[in-house]
């Protein structure tokens, strides 16, 4: 493969940018593209194919049929759901690419969980799940993406206390390369087990899973302004005090003038003596059209930043009462707050730092996003317990996770500016003991990766032993893992 420098990044930005308006799958002189999330990686493949709610023995049949016929042609293979990942880390270029879409989830209530299909979005786990009085143990923030997604870059959500996503795991299969398929879990094929959580497709299809479900209940919030230098501290005492607490997150102010230097903390409590029976999970309505217009209205404009926080600090808390389901929370589309402009995207960050690093990590993000021309909207602030199961764990001890957005201008120089920028922050954080999540943008060094994740070279030494072919491949073991 041949050497990745800046000037062969600027040259893809520019290619990008030409091409960002494709779908995300298009058909281009003869050829399938298809894109992701970033609207910034057009990629090429060979073939496409969708699984959907296909009798099982035949959806299985004809996986195993690409599969054979991928590895024949030595293409590259690859698993999409929502394709929300923003550097092609489901995207197979010249390859097979497969989406799921799916709507499986059956409960069994007195073991307290529920078997999903790996294509089917969390709006259906919720609604299903809601309807028998429970809710998902973990999930990602928004409901429009797939749940084998979610395992397979081991997302975390906001409820607390639980560590990522595949902590609720009881099981999955796994599709391998050569088709077998092999029931994973703690105690069966633990090794794999621990690859495929955060694996991002290397190891196999993942087909199914056996998730943890707990009890739907009614939450209302309670509000606290603090300096940020203080978040960090105060949001761990607070969770390890009030075991009342079922949900939390915090937000960060992000205009420049006092850049970061207010948090706010959101905790949610059990609602006494609660009715019987509880409000079915809505989504969306006439407060989310106008909290995307306030959202949307930051993009170039100080005064709006300003306002949105005076809106979450003071108005909201002031004209609401919060009240709300646990589904309720979890249950928005990430389309409530997406941009509509064409020459601009939605790109994500995130970082995982120590609750007692937490000001050095704003001292960070104050002397390298200042510095660049990059739109910073907004900065969602999570508790995430240790992982210790997944060999590329983001979290080996106890994190603050920063969930920030930038809207980014699709043109060649925002898109080095912003690799900068990343590059920059990135260091920043591995110098105090951080890391960073690996579903965005593949503007971190080699180097970096292999700081932040030490077991790298391991995986990819089990993958070339367990896929010896390298069968399922995408744009991140391209960019990282290849020697």
């Amino acid at each position: 493969m041949p050497k990745t420098t800046r000037r062969s990044f600027i040259k893809l930005g520019a290619a990008a940018a030409g091409s960002a308006f494709l779908p995300a799958s298009a058909k281009a002189q003869g050829r399938i593209v298809i894109n992701d999330a970033s609207r910034l990686n057009p990629t090429p493949v060979m073939r496409h194919f969708i699984v959907g709610d296909d009798p099982e023995a035949a959806a299985i049949e004809r996986l195993r049929r690409e599969l054979r016929e991928a590895s024949a042609e030595r293409r590259p293979f690859a698993v999409g759901g929502a394709r929300h990942s923003m550097g092609g880390q489901s995207i197979p270029r010249n390859g097979t690419a497969a989406t799921f879409a799916t709507r499986i989830c059956d409960l069994d209530q007195q073991a307290k969980t529920y078997r999903t299909h790996a294509g089917t979005r969390w709006a259906h786990i919720i609604t299903t799940l809601d309807r028998a009085g429970f809710s998902p143990a973990v999930m990602q923030s928004n409901n429009d993406f797939a749940t084998g997604g979610t395992l397979s870059v081991n997302a975390h959500g906001w409820p607390t206390p639980f560590g990522p996503f595949g902590a609720t795991v009881r099981s999955f299969r796994l599709m391998r390369h050569d088709g077998e398929i092999v029931t994973c879990s703690r105690t069966e094929n633990q090794e794999l087990f621990s690859l495929v959580q955060g694996g991002y497709g290397l190891f196999g299809v993942i087909l199914d899973m056996v998730v943890d479900m707990v009890p739907n209940m009614l939450l209302k919030p309670t509000y606290e302004l603090m300096p940020s230098a203080d978040f960090g501290r105060r949001f761990v005492a607070t969770l390890d005090r009030d075991p009342a607490i079922q949900m939390a997150y915090g937000r960060l102010s992000v205009a420049r003038r006092n850049f970061l230097d207010e948090a706010l903390m959101i905790s949610y409590r059990l609602v006494p003596n609660p009715p019987r029976s509880l409000p079915t999970a809505a989504t969306g309505g006439f407060m989310s059209s106008i909290s995307r217009e306030i959202f949307r209205a930051q993009v170039g404009s100080e005064t709006a930043k300003r306002a949105r926080w005076s809106a979450e600090t003071v108005a909201n808390p002031s004209l609401s009462s919060g009240v709300g389901t646990r589904n309720s929370f979890m249950n928005e589309p990430v389309a409530n707050l997406a941009g509509g402009d064409r020459f601009r995207t939605d790109i994500l960050h995130e970082y995982f730092v120590a609750p007692d690093r937490f000001g050095d990590f704003i001292t960070a993000c104050r002397d390298t996003i200042l510095k660049s021309r990059q739109e910073l909207l907004n900065v969602t602030l999570r508790h995430v317990l240790a992982d210790t199961t997944s060999a590329l764990s983001y979290a080996p001890e106890r994190r603050i996770a920063a969930v920030m957005l930038f809207s980014q201008a699709i043109t060649a120089e925002a898109e080095a500016d912003m690799l900068q920028m990343t590059e920059a922050l990135i260091e920043r954080v591995i110098a105090i003991g951080g890391s960073f999540y690996l579903p965005y943008r593949l503007h971190a060094r080699r180097d970096q990766v292999m700081r932040a994740y030490p077991r790298l070279a391991e995986v990819a030494e089990r993958k070339r032993a367990l896929d010896p072919d390298l069968l399922f491949r995408n744009a991140m073991w391209d960019a990282y893992f290849v020697a």
